[in-house]
Formats: structure tokens, C-alpha cells, sequence
């Protein structure tokens, strides 16, 4: 898919409450404002189209702590093109892509569950509480246009295996749908992709996540 990156990007700043993107020429810088994660770049070449050398520069040239890089190749690949001071998780995330259908015909909350949705900021939300108040499951999207962002899908740990997850991704993809958006973007964790894979996503790419410590090891 042709500026899928691009498209996660838009969305993922708009959900996240980060700056506006800036455009480079290997991809996009995203000032975040956390101390964990300052600012982050990303790349938008997918996997055996990502420049080794590009990457070496680019995190060459990184020297506060706090700067994360996302690149759509294998951890265990990238995290040799970088020097010291780089943190990189050994497990890849996966960017993900889906055609987003017309609404079904919408069903209530699974039984015991209360549902509320709400859109504040061009960023739709879905809450489950379970029972007694606690979250049992939530997530989010950002409908920009031909594409929406999900993002911060979560089943509390208590309500697993119980279809929560997949009924916040079909309320999720049913509104984006309703907005227009024709395809879905999303970056899951490996422990995501089989519920989103069991929902029609298709995987485009791994992604490292690396984020800058220092040399002391911060």
C-alpha cells in the first residue's frame, strides 16, 4: 500500500496528542514531549527497501536520550546497522493494513459489559467496563480522510478470551467506515497480531523499535 507509512504517521500523531509531523527526506521527525520519548523518527521504506546507510546516519547524528527511531525491518537487522547507546526491543512490531467494510448492523455491549463510545479531537474512543467499573477493554481511532489509525487496543488481563478485543476492533473499524475511511493502518505487538489477523489485517512489515539511552546506559 502506497503512503501507508504516511498514513500511520497522521493518525498516530492525532491519537497521541504529539506535533504535527516533519517531513524528512528518509521519512518523518515527531516531537512526542515525554521524557521517555521526546521525539521519534520513522522511516517509510518497508522492509528490504529500508537504506542501511540512511539508518547508520540518521541514528548516528542522535545524541540526547530520549529519541526513539521506528524502522520497518527486523529487529535482529537493525539493530546492527546501530552503535552504542541504543536500546532496541528484541521483539518486532507488526504494521498492519485492512479494507474497512460498511458498517454492520451494530450490537450491544457482550453481556455484563458496558459500552461507551465518544470522539473528542478527531479521535474516536471505545470503552468496555466490566461489571464492577474496572476497564476491561478500550481502544481508539483516527479517521484522516481515505485511511484511520487504531491505536491502544487493550483487553485487561482479568477479561482475555472472552471476544472483547474483537468486538472493540468491529466497533472501531464500523466507525472509522461510517466517516469514509476505505483502509485501516495500525502497528500491533506480536501479542495483537493474531486477534487482528483473525479480523481480515494483513501484515506489510515488521518494525524495530529503538530508542536512544546514551553511552552511560541512561
Amino acid at each position: 500500500m502506497d503512503g501507508v507509512v504516511r498514513a500511520w504517521v497522521t493518525g498516530w500523531v492525532v491519537s497521541r496528542g504529539a506535533a504535527a509531523p516533519e517531513r524528512e527526506p528518509w521519512g518523518f521527525t515527531v516531537d512526542v514531549g515525554q521524557v521517555a520519548q521526546v521525539s521519534r523518527h520513522v522511516f517509510d521504506a518497508l522492509g528490504d527497501a529500508v537504506d542501511e546507510a540512511v539508518v547508520r546516519k540518521v541514528a548516528g547524528g542522535v545524541t540526547g536520550a530520549g529519541v526513539w527511531l521506528k524502522v520497518f525491518h527486523d529487529p535482529a537487522v537493525v539493530g546492527g546497522w546501530l552503535g552504542e547507546g541504543w536500546w532496541v526491543d528484541p521483539e518486532p512490531g507488526f504494521l498492519m493494513t485492512v479494507p474497512l467494510t460498511a458498517p454492520a448492523e451494530r450490537t450491544g455491549a457482550p453481556h455484563g459489559y458496558r459500552l461507551r463510545t465518544w470522539s473528542v479531537g478527531g479521535v474516536t474512543r471505545v470503552l468496555l467496563a466490566a461489571p464492577d467499573g474496572s476497564l476491561a477493554a478500550r481502544g481508539q481511532v483516527v479517521p484522516t480522510g481515505a485511511t484511520a489509525v487504531f491505536d491502544q487496543i487493550e483487553t485487561a488481563a482479568a477479561h482475555q478470551r472472552r471476544g472483547l478485543g474483537s468486538f472493540v476492533m468491529r466497533t472501531l473499524q464500523a466507525a472509522a467506515s461510517a466517516t469514509g475511511a476505505e483502509t485501516g493502518v495500525l502497528a500491533g505487538t506480536p501479542a495483537g497480531r493474531a486477534l487482528y489477523e483473525s479480523l481480515g489485517w494483513h501484515v506489510q512489515a515488521p518494525l524495530t523499535s529503538a530508542k536512544f539511552v546514551g553511552t552511560d546506559g541512561g
